[in-house]
């Protein structure tokens, strides 16, 4: 009666260590997938308030060059397309990332060839509300580059936790998934030359 009166309290111990440190490793799992999903939204909200930004610029700059249609339309395109492209805190692959993107590269090649156009006018240029708009476009490409790099810091660590051991086999059985990271576009080791 003793002997199989221990050999249930030690399967009953082992039982509830295996349950705690699973419970406490899903939590985790949980919390910085959690912390993840709020980072991208930091990183959509900064590309949104860029996108808001931009009629605000493209109506300034239309005021003293309004024959570059074509310029104004390719912007108001991009920024239309940026906007419509959403992604799923949950379901943050490589591709919904890529995708991302590339609409948010589209967008930044227009809002170039809009700073081209400005090079043409150099009363645009000195307007008070073209360098206030200017100043907050700037703003927003640092906090852009900002939600980024926190971004792919929280998407490391919640990567590097989930495949490590016994969390993987945790990650799999609970269906975490790694999450992707921005990367650099192509091209992007060469600063471009905007000049105002």
């Amino acid at each position: 009666m003793k002997k199989s009166a221990i050999i249930w309290i030690v399967v009953g111990v082992v039982v509830l260590l295996i349950f705690g440190g699973m419970r406490g490793s899903y939590n985790k799992m949980v919390s910085m997938e959690e912390s993840v999903a709020a980072q991208w939204s930091q990183v959509e909200n900064v590309y949104q308030r860029r996108a808001d930004l931009i009629p605000n610029l493209v109506n300034t700059v239309k005021g003293y060059a309004s024959h570059e249609r074509e310029t104004f339309e390719a912007v108001i395109e991009a920024r239309s397309k940026a906007t419509q492209v959403t992604v799923d805190p949950t379901n943050l692959n490589e591709n919904s990332v890529q995708n991302f993107q590339a609409a948010q590269s589209g967008l930044s090649s227009a809002l170039s060839r809009l700073m081209v156009v400005v090079e043409r006018y150099p009363d645009l240029k000195a307007s008070q509300n073209f360098r206030d708009l200017q100043a907050q476009l700037e703003g927003t490409e640092n906090r852009i580059s900002v939600e980024r790099r926190k971004f792919n810091e929280a998407a490391r660590s919640y990567n590097t936790y989930i495949r490590q051991f016994p969390q993987a086999i945790y990650a799999n059985i609970f269906g975490f998934d790694n999450k992707a990271y921005f990367e650099s576009s192509e091209g992007a080791d060469q600063a471009p030359e905007v000049q105002f």
